[in-house]
């Protein structure tokens, strides 16, 4: 499967309307529409904040904590919302539960099925052009997550689009808190960042985002991807971080 995919996104039909935050399935009935709300068609909502960095020595993707319906109500305070789906790289959940989960599990299962067979990993542009293209094709309710990893060419940082777009940079932010992440992240970013001053940095570009934005918050979850792998790890105060 990994191979036919892995080919350059072509033209397709455009993508439903982006959903940004990690909000349960059942949020919304089958024709798109918020339960009770008489309207007629897709709902945009959003709701989440999710970043990505990458430095000489690897790289720091940050998220929030918070899962919300409709951005609404609030109904998880501790949702981890970055996990590792290959030996060195790490994917944000952003999108419908069952659609970002649904990402994660073919991601993962992919990049070890051609590990097995190729004898060596994935490299993280094709981790990412295969990510693009199933967000276009498959069944993920219009995800844009952050990849973010290291191979032998270096740290590596994407934001995967609802429609399989790939956009490699320096730093990315997805989610309803991005313009408020990107005041912080961009005032402070300098290209010769330690890994350590990333990850300051990408706490306190969350915590700027949830401070005024209403589908952020609670706390954020950190991932170090490095050479050696990805530690993830969940932190309620920032004061220890920032």
């Amino acid at each position: 499967m990994i191979e036919d995919a892995l080919q350059p996104n072509g033209a397709g039909s455009d993508p439903e309307p982006f959903r940004a935050e990690l909000l349960p399935d059942s949020a919304h009935e089958g024709n798109g529409e918020r339960p009770g709300s008489g309207s007629a068609g897709p709902v945009n909502d959003t709701g989440t904040t999710t970043l990505g960095i990458a430095t000489d020595d690897g790289v720091v993707i940050a998220t929030d904590t918070r899962a919300s319906m409709g951005g609404r109500l609030v109904t998880n305070k501790d949702v981890q919302k970055v996990e590792q789906i290959h030996p060195t790289a790490a994917l944000t959940l952003v999108g419908s539960v069952g659609g970002a989960q649904s990402l994660i599990r073919t991601l993962r299962s992919e990049a070890s099925l051609y590990e097995t067979r190729r004898g060596a990993p994935l490299d993280i542009p094709a981790l990412a052009t295969f990510a693009g293209n199933l967000a276009r094709a498959g069944p993920y309710r219009a995800v844009h997550p952050v990849l973010g990893g290291v191979d032998d060419e270096g740290s590596h940082v994407y934001s995967i689009d609802p429609g399989g777009g790939v956009m490699a940079d320096e730093y990315v932010v997805t989610g309803s808190g991005t313009q408020l992440a990107y005041g912080t992240l961009e005032s402070e970013y300098d290209a010769g960042l330690s890994i350590e001053e990333a990850r300051q940095l990408a706490a306190r570009s969350v915590e700027s985002a949830i401070e005024r934005d209403t589908g952020s918050g609670n706390g954020v979850y950190l991932a170090e991807v490095t050479a050696d792998g990805v530690e993830i790890e969940g932190h309620r105060a920032f004061d220890e971080l920032v």
